[in-house]
């Protein structure tokens, strides 16, 4: 195959916090609408941290219900988006070892681990789940997917913490150029908020405490920000061969026009700009256009307080400042491993629609971020190239880019 195969996507599917579905998650975009709230349990009472961006439909509503239960929840919403991104893509009859599958995840089945050690501790080792294992394994979803869509060819996990599902992507522009596969499912999921999480992020400093007002918590670029607000959910495209879509008659949303993925070899928690840069300049050269052409940035802007300005400098570096950019982890939360996968989508839909979303809660722009973020409300105009970036802790990076189809 060429190197140069072009590859569209054909397919979406999502469930977020904003919506059980892409149409419904999209429009709240552009609204501006959070879909962050109070943790009310009991068991986040203690907590400095009781705040999250739970999922706004819940999907053991969608799902059998014997198969949910056999499922971790991470698992669960992974099904959940892959089933509407295929049928979206109008189930493309494909040869099963043609049909490949990459869903990436940051934690996997950590909820089913977490769970089933405290049923082992309470009442002994007869009342942990049978189910246990294929629940918590990291590569869960992809397999499951796999199963459900009877795909033959692959079923890859890239774990790589918030760029898992950005890099899954990537993953499957590769899959499709190498020739080894006509059909890629590919995104991310994660569902793990929990007392440990909220803990450890809170104990790291990196999660918003604005318990009071979780609709203002995530604020990215504002000179407010102070954390992240964690998110779970679950995003996926249907990438197919360009000639292939053409012969099905499949209407693509875009072309997967480039994709890039580096590493920092820095530090575990802090980033580098220089491998964002490089990730930038990469997928750019992939996708063989200049930074001039890139007209959208979503940008991974998780609203910490360096995290924001170093992809802000990263951004003005490899690209310049006269890109539209957006953030919208300001309404989703930080979604980890489905978080790239989600930019994606909303990279693709800016592409087919014309119109950015604006980022909620920027009241006051940090002076050191000179880019052109769209606030106030959503942006129109024709987008030909939109760049979707994705980081993580360990210094992983992964960006896409889309253009017109």
């Amino acid at each position: 195959m060429s190197a140069r195969t072009d590859v569209v996507v054909t397919g979406l599917g999502a469930t977020t916090p904003l919506g059980g579905d892409t149409a419904s998650t999209w429009a709240a975009m552009l609204a501006g609408i959070s879909g962050i709230t109070a943790v009310e349990e009991e068991w986040a009472a203690g907590l400095p941290v009781r705040i999250a961006g739970r999922l706004a439909v819940e999907p053991t509503e969608l799902l059998d219900r014997v198969q949910a239960r056999r499922l971790d929840r991470c698992e669960q919403v992974a099904l959940v988006a892959a089933r509407e991104a295929w049928a979206d893509a109008g189930r493309p009859r494909v040869d099963p070892e043609r049909l490949a599958v990459v869903i990436g995840t940051g934690t996997g089945g950590a909820l089913t681990m977490l769970g089933q050690d405290d049923v082992l501790e309470a009442s002994g080792v007869r009342r942990v789940s049978p189910h246990t294992v294929p629940m918590l394994m990291a590569n869960g979803p992809a397999a499951w997917v796999s199963i459900d869509l009877g795909a033959r060819g692959g079923a890859h996990t890239p774990v790589s913490a918030c760029a898992s599902g950005a890099e899954a992507i990537a993953l499957g522009l590769d899959l499709i150029r190498l020739g080894r596969a006509d059909v890629v499912v590919a995104g991310g999921a994660e569902a793990c908020i929990c007392p440990l999480t909220l803990a450890g992020f809170a104990r790291a400093q990196a999660h918003s405490t604005r318990n009071d007002a979780p609709g203002l918590a995530s604020r990215p670029f504002d000179t407010g920000r102070d954390g992240f607000v964690i998110g779970e959910g679950a995003a996926v495209v249907v990438l197919e061969r360009a000639d292939f879509a053409a012969a099905r008659t499949a209407r693509p949303y875009a072309t997967l026009a480039g994709a890039a993925v580096t590493s920092d070899a820095h530090h575990i928690t802090a980033a580098h700009p220089e491998g964002q840069v490089r990730a930038m300049r990469r997928a750019l050269a992939a996708a063989d256009l200049p930074p001039l052409a890139v007209d959208v940035v979503h940008a991974h802007a998780t609203s910490t307080p360096k995290g924001d300005l170093a992809e802000a400098q990263s951004i003005a570096e490899a690209i310049g400042v006269h890109p539209a950019v957006t953030a919208t982890k300001s309404m989703t939360g930080h979604l980890f491993g489905a978080a790239g996968a989600l930019g994606a989508i909303a990279a693709v839909l800016s592409v087919r629609d014309g119109i950015v979303p604006a980022v909620r809660n920027l009241d006051d722009l940090d002076p050191e971020v000179k880019l052109d973020v769209v606030t106030g409300g959503p942006r129109t105009g024709a987008v030909g190239a939109a760049l979707a970036n994705a980081f993580g802790f360990g210094g992983h990076n992964a960006t896409l880019v889309f253009t017109p189809a």
